[in-house]
């Protein structure tokens, strides 16, 4: 293939089009969960992706499980749940088998505030969506998002 190849431009095209479409997303969500809650986009991911977690066997995520969730390097994550903690949004402790793991959970006051949040995240998410379908060349993008269904439990990460 060359660099003029037809195909290569409709895949570079493609790629485009999903960029765009996950900017303006991420974009209308990040400004309502700002607006409505005081929530980054990646602030209300990590709380939802750690509310998720459970005690039982392989119930606790490793930093690097969440940062693969959440799309962030795990250092950025870490800072991440920092600030959080700072918030008191999240809470560490240590691994009651293995004193070398430490664990995250969302504290109360993170799962109201992400209870809170959610409807606010859901409405915009669909608000952005179906803005996007107004365009031609995100249209069939959001058709597609719109297809997906949440992987089965258990089936990698969460949802």
């Amino acid at each position: 293939m060359t660099a003029t190849d037809p195909a290569l431009t409709a895949l570079s095209q493609g790629w485009c089009a999903l960029s765009l479409l996950h900017g303006r997303i991420e974009a209308h969500i990040e400004r309502a969960l700002q607006a409505g809650h005081r929530l980054s986009v990646r602030e209300y991911s990590l709380l939802d992706v750690l509310s998720r977690q459970h005690d039982g066997e392989g119930g606790h995520l490793q930093m690097k499980q969440v940062a693969d969730a959440v799309v962030l390097s795990q250092s950025a994550t870490t800072r991440l749940v920092t600030r959080l903690e700072d918030r008191g949004l999240l809470e560490r402790y240590l691994c009651p088998t293995d004193r070398r793991g430490i664990y995250t959970n969302v504290t109360e006051t993170g799962r109201e505030l992400l209870e809170e949040a959610r409807p606010t995240n859901d409405s915009a998410l669909r608000e952005a969506l179906d803005e996007a379908a107004l365009n031609p060349e995100l249209a069939p993008l959001v058709r597609v998002v719109e297809s997906l269904h949440a992987p089965a439990e258990g089936a990698g990460l969460p949802a």
